[in-house]
């Protein structure tokens, strides 16, 4: 019988090695693999963090000493990024975001996480398109049955796709882009608090530089179309932060699985494939322990930057030419 080289029979996944879908699938009623890696997490961070600082002495040691460590070094970092009048306020969102995130990329690398799961039957997402097309199949090939065309088109003999009961929430796009809206929704909050929208207005719009007289005039319109290019790249934040958080760890994934099942596709047998799963995703495994933290990183990063953007203005220029700031951080310039 010749090789099978149509869309239905390529998007069959290996029945060896779970193939990493695109959406996150649900596990039971609405509750996604995502959500249940994500519970997870946060269960374990909450847990950690509750018995570190349940009994916090002078001198810490353990996992208060840990969890002191984390905290600091992160109001650190984000103190000299925003300064110290908004770090206060901007440093519970960024290390909660950092944290999770981290936490999140590396529980995804866990033993088990996308490979532990039941079988579901590809005949129940074929329906009876494929009955169909096997039908015409049968007709038009004789000895060659209905029901077999269409175990065929649905998955192989009746093999069937593994859904994991658990997923990276980072690898689900609903989580980066609901991460990326709640950052959003507190950067405006951070904003108007800190310049007002007067302020937010005539940051964007506003001349800069501190021109004056005539030429502040005639660049008007230029700064204004200036602002209008900034109010576009403002909307699409949200898009950037969580595409490129869940493009990674999402490779990164597909990256893995594909790994483990290269013996299977290569036509190797039983041994070498069950050797190939181990060894060969192994060395990527590091690469993925560097992406991990690389990505939480850049996320955080980048909405501390985003923060110090849109308050640097209040904090230098609100004293009306005093610049004499103590709580000034070095290196608030303006981006512009």
């Amino acid at each position: 019988m010749p090789f099978d080289f149509s869309a239905a029979a390529l998007s069959v996944p290996s029945p060896l090695v779970a193939a990493v879908s695109l959406t996150a699938e649900p596990v039971f009623g609405p509750v996604t693999n995502s959500i249940v890696m994500a519970v997870i997490v946060c269960g374990v961070i909450t847990f950690f963090v509750r018995r570190a600082m349940k009994n916090p002495k002078l001198v810490p040691d353990g996992r208060q000493n840990v969890v002191e460590f984390v905290a600091e070094f992160l109001y650190s970092q984000v103190e000299a990024i925003v300064g110290k009048k908004v770090a206060p306020r901007a440093f519970p969102l960024l290390a909660t975001i950092f944290v999770f995130v981290l936490v999140n990329n590396y529980f995804g690398l866990l033993p088990g996480v996308g490979s532990i799961g039941w079988m579901e039957d590809h005949g129940a997402h074929a329906g009876h398109g494929a009955h169909a097309v096997a039908a015409e199949h049968a007709s038009a090939e004789p000895g060659v049955t209905a029901e077999s065309e269409a175990e065929s088109a649905a998955g192989g003999h009746g093999e069937g796709h593994m859904i994991p009961w658990f997923r990276p929430g980072s690898a689900d796009l609903n989580f980066t882009l609901a991460l990326a809206l709640v950052f959003m929704i507190v950067w405006i909050w951070l904003t108007v608090r800190e310049v007002g929208i007067w302020g937010f207005i005539v940051h964007t719009f506003g001349p800069k530089g501190g021109l004056q007289g005539f030429i502040k005039y005639a660049l008007l319109p230029i700064f204004i179309f200036v602002g209008l290019i900034e109010i576009v790249s403002i909307i699409f934040r949200p898009v950037s932060l969580s595409l490129r958080l869940f493009g990674n760890i999402f490779a990164g994934e597909t990256l893995l699985h594909a790994m483990g099942g290269l013996m299977g596709d290569l036509g190797f047998g039983a041994v070498p494939q069950f050797f190939g799963k181990i060894l060969l995703p192994l060395p990527f495994y590091f690469l993925e322990l560097l992406v991990g933290v690389l990505q939480a990183t850049v996320f955080t990063l980048l909405c501390a930057v985003y923060i110090q953007l849109s308050t640097a203005h209040d904090e230098e220029h609100g004293d009306h030419g005093d610049h004499s700031h103590d709580d000034a951080a070095p290196g608030h310039a303006h981006a512009h």
